[in-house]
């Protein structure tokens, strides 16, 4: 069996029964969504005063969210933050600081690479410049981003450094490269920045920071656990821009 799959230090509490955490869950989510239908109904009935479009077709496709939902958070829950913090702490055990950067970069590119918003803005900046910006180029170029920001994350986590020096220094850095990158990339470069955060990536990449935190003598996780998901919005903004910089 793998090492990362054995049982480590990284303890939770003992969970209740599954029927349990689903009802839960699913009371969760539907306190969550109840607000938006409010919402949505008040404006289309009082503000918009017009029946709602095909009724049953969305009372069903509610309700197909809110399951939709309710089984993926119990899966994050359940299986990809333990995992994170599970592999956050072996790595750290073992004391290899070239592994650990190189497994926090490896999973900020995969998860990104196939993200389905990354691919609907790389295929648009595709069409738009005439072959000047390549789709296979612009994703990778923006995955290459998030895996160096988690890999920068990581390394912020074990040294102890405040998250805001990363945070400050960056976006100065941004507007200063942003005086000298070419005018057609800058919206994309910005956009960028705002569709790498997918669904995996972040509660693996928030499993990872808080788990390797928990392990690490002196650091808290609340603290030094969180910030790895600003920062994978934050490098690839960077790293359109030179793209664009070089192509252009």
């Amino acid at each position: 069996m793998p090492s990362f799959l054995r049982a480590s230090p990284v303890t939770h509490e003992a969970e209740p029964l599954v029927l349990s955490r689903l009802l839960k869950n699913l009371a969760e989510i539907v306190r969550d969504v109840v607000p938006i239908i409010i919402v949505v109904a008040v404006f289309q009935i009082l503000i918009l005063r017009q029946p709602f479009p095909d009724l049953v077709g969305i009372l069903w496709g509610t309700v197909l969210v809110v399951f939709g939902l309710m089984l993926f958070t119990q899966g994050l829950r359940q299986g990809l933050f333990p995992l994170g913090e599970s592999m956050a702490y072996q790595f750290a055990r073992r004391g290899n600081l070239w592994w650990l950067l190189l497994f926090a970069f490896t999973i900020g590119y995969a998860t990104t690479i196939a993200e389905p918003a990354l691919l609907a803005v790389a295929d648009k900046a595709a069409d738009i410049s005439d072959g000047a910006l390549s789709q296979l180029a612009v994703r990778n170029v923006v995955a290459a981003g998030v895996g160096i920001a988690i890999a920068l994350g990581v390394l912020r986590i074990l040294l102890g450094h405040p998250i805001h020096y990363y945070i400050i220094g960056g976006y100065a850095l941004i507007v200063a490269v942003t005086f000298f990158a070419p005018r057609e990339i800058i919206g994309l470069a910005y956009d960028s920045g705002g569709v790498t955060t997918s669904t995996v990536t972040v509660p693996l990449v928030t499993a990872l920071g808080v788990g390797l935190a928990s392990s690490i003598k002196g650091r808290n996780p609340l603290i030094d656990g969180f910030g790895l998901i600003a920062l994978a919005s934050l490098v690839p903004i960077l790293t359109v821009m030179v793209y664009g910089i070089v192509v252009y």
